[in-house]
């Protein structure tokens, strides 16, 4: 797969509808070519602190930022016409769906592709097959989990490498 567009979603608590920061890598040819990160003021908007622990974001961070359909709009444009990849993509594409639900906004049926599946199928002798066990076995180093962007760019390397 040439052309693509990474994204990963952090979320503030255990709702879907709750993203709270979005990374997305712009593959093009084989090549990063862009990049959007943005915080977003979470629906609803609460966190749960192991969410927190994991992410490291809190309300502090998202009470001033914008809410997904502003987000989206500065997205949309940046992935139109490619396919989705994420790592995990259920939980991704979960998220994706019900915010636009929340939003009532026309979810357009994206196609998303699956690092981790694939992982699986084509790395099988890896001690497990998280975001940065994978990435290193592709050639990457991870060094920002849980930042939305970092996983996205993670997850670009990955499908590059797999995909």
């Amino acid at each position: 797969m040439k052309n693509f567009a990474a994204i990963d979603f952090e979320t503030a608590n255990f709702e879907r509808s709750s993203v709270c920061a979005v990374g997305v890598v712009i593959v093009r040819d084989g090549e990063f070519v862009d990049s959007f990160y943005s915080l977003i003021r979470p629906e609803p908007n609460y966190y749960h602190f192991r969410c927190c622990q994991v992410h490291g974001l809190c309300g502090d961070d998202t009470d001033n930022a914008p809410i997904f359909p502003e987000v989206w709009a500065q997205i949309e444009p940046l992935i139109d016409g490619l396919p989705l990849v994420a790592h995990n993509q259920q939980f991704d594409e979960n998220c994706l769906k019900s915010v636009f639900r929340t939003y009532q906004m026309d979810y357009p049926d994206y196609d998303f592709y699956d690092t981790l599946c694939v992982s699986r199928r084509v790395l099988p002798q890896l001690e497990n097959h998280q975001l940065q066990t994978v990435a290193a076995a592709c050639g990457y180093n991870l060094e920002h989990h849980h930042h939305a962007l970092a996983d996205a760019e993670a997850c670009a390397w990955i499908a590059r490498e797999i995909l």
